[in-house]
């Protein structure tokens, strides 16, 4: 078996409604708090507790959240590379025709029940599933037939997964208590759920806020402060309010200049660094964007370059594909040039012009990330010089996973798409291969191209077949890729702050000095 140490060989390596009872309530401000109180001001609400079922599940934004309450198999350093979580020691046979893991045998649940074998065999089990709900089930499902010996686990590869560890560390990587978890069912979870991670549920308020505690008997470092209030604060306006006043400690995901503007103050401090995050606008294949040359045309009338340097203030790294700089498959050799007149000319040819644009709606967030909505606004009036008259369409980041799951979105529709294994199959994979829920653009082209990288075990060949597909998305316009986002953390000097590469904000990490 291959542990954790030769796992890393292909590890990434990125530069960069009920509510559960009220105890005190919630702290008014930090000056306010009981010692010992870290408090957060955050970006989204928190829709469900359960991290692997659901919509929630693969919403990046939300995975700060849940690996403080829950461990998933496998952990991430702060530069991505894949430490132990649950599991100590990972890895196939020689053939690939199983998979062996390690359960460590010093983690507990918040009820102080042991963590076992058990509970990631009937993990795994539920998450492969197809009426369990897991929106990755058919990653889950590539592995069965589990047996235990011990703390070690063993199972039957159905078909291989090259990225199946990878996962372990990723969206819906969590392990759940399989006795507690079918004691109270689905909606006693949710009431009060338990996991095995280092704080665990206090109080929530749906849309309000969650606080939680240190778990006593948590396997890891003990966090540096007891309890942690993460305030649901989705206007980021009223985030540096909360930075500013001394209503939080921390916040993130603000406009650029008030970063610049907030980390000068004598009080605070700033972090930007590139993280696995991107901006991107989904095309949808159906009209107009059935028209290979609207799909190039609103490629090429975008100028990254001026919407990183003029809206983001330099924070930002243009990008021409799904994979970021860090990512497995990225290719620096592809791009899409910003043309307004090769625009123009693709517009001809299909009958549209400035006099007689063609017209469709672009949906967006707005303040879900830095600058989005002047970002789509920007983006519209730089369409609008070619030919294209886009109606812009502000919508939760909620609704976008709604639509999106039922292929409902807009012909046009931004969004942040996060990596955190930055391999090409959790890019450009799900993004953009037509069975995926995921996916926006269903084309059969595509679903050709993609399908036999899915199980390719030769890995230089594998990342050489993505790297090919990300070359024919850029030659016919299928989707237009942005931006790679670089983070901003304000934060009230004295504390010490872990940037993540893949953009998450980890109380646990978070220490005073």
């Amino acid at each position: 078996m291959r542990d954790h140490q030769i796992s890393r060989r292909t590890m990434l390596q990125l530069a960069g409604a009920a509510a559960l009872p009220l105890a005190t309530g919630l702290p008014m401000t930090s000056a306010r708090a009981a010692a010992g109180t870290l408090t957060i001001a955050y970006n989204v609400n928190l829709p469900s507790f359960d991290p692997t079922v659901g919509v929630s599940a693969v919403n990046p934004t939300i995975q700060s959240i849940y690996q403080a309450i829950f461990d998933p198999y496998i952990g991430q350093a702060a530069d991505l590379s894949f430490t132990p979580g649950l599991l100590t020691k990972w890895g196939w046979n020689e053939d690939r025709t199983k998979i062996t893991m390690e359960l460590r045998s010093d983690a507990t649940w918040h009820d102080g029940s042991k963590v076992t074998p058990e509970d990631v065999v009937w993990s795994l089990t539920r998450a492969a599933d197809p009426k369990g709900g897991n929106p990755i089930q058919f990653v889950w499902s590539k592995i069965n037939n589990f047996k235990i010996d011990g703390q070690t686990i063993t199972a039957d590869v159905v078909e291989f997964e090259p990225v199946l560890f990878k996962w372990m560390a990723f969206l819906t990587g969590y392990v759940l208590p399989k006795a507690y978890y079918e004691k109270v069912g689905a909606e006693g979870f949710e009431k009060a759920p338990i996991g095995s991670g280092p704080y665990k549920v206090d109080a929530f308020e749906r849309n309000a806020f969650l606080r939680l505690k240190a778990h006593p008997g948590y396997w890891g470092p003990k966090p540096a402060f007891e309890t942690v209030v993460f305030k649901f604060v989705t206007d980021p306006t009223s985030r540096v309010a909360e930075i500013e006043s001394g209503g939080s400690d921390i916040t993130f995901e603000i406009p650029y200049e008030e970063f610049d503007r907030l980390k000068g103050k004598p009080n605070l401090a700033g972090l930007t660094q590139p993280i696995s995050d991107i901006g991107m606008i989904f095309l949808t294949d159906i009209d107009p964007m059935l028209d290979r040359n609207v799909r190039l045309a609103a490629n090429h009338a975008i100028d990254k370059k001026a919407i990183v340097e003029k809206l983001l203030r330099g924070y930002g790294v243009p990008i021409d594909t799904l994979e970021a700089p860090g990512y497995a498959a990225f290719d620096p050799s592809i791009k899409t040039a910003y043309d307004p007149e090769l625009a123009k000319s693709l517009l001809a040819k299909s009958g549209y012009s400035t006099t007689k644009p063609v017209k469709f709606t672009i949906q967006t967030t707005r303040g879900f990330k830095p600058k989005d909505y002047e970002m789509v606004q920007a983006i519209a009036g730089m369409w609008r010089k070619v030919g294209i008259e886009a109606n812009i369409e502000v919508y939760e980041i909620a609704q976008h996973f709604e639509l999106r799951a039922r292929h409902a979105l807009a012909p046009a529709a931004f969004y942040n798409w996060g990596n955190a294994i930055g391999d090409p199959t959790t890019s450009t994979g799900f993004a953009m291969f037509g069975p995926s829920p995921h996916s926006a653009w269903k084309g059969k082209d595509l679903i050709e191209r993609i399908g036999p990288l899915w199980g390719e075990k030769d890995e230089a060949k594998r990342i050489a077949g993505w790297r090919a597909v990300d070359k024919y998305i850029a030659g016919e316009g299928e989707v237009i890729p942005l931006l790679q986002y670089v983070q901003p953390i304000v934060h009230k000097k004295g504390l010490k702050v872990v940037p993540q590469a893949n953009g998450m904000i980890l109380p646990q990490l978070v220490t005073q000095g």
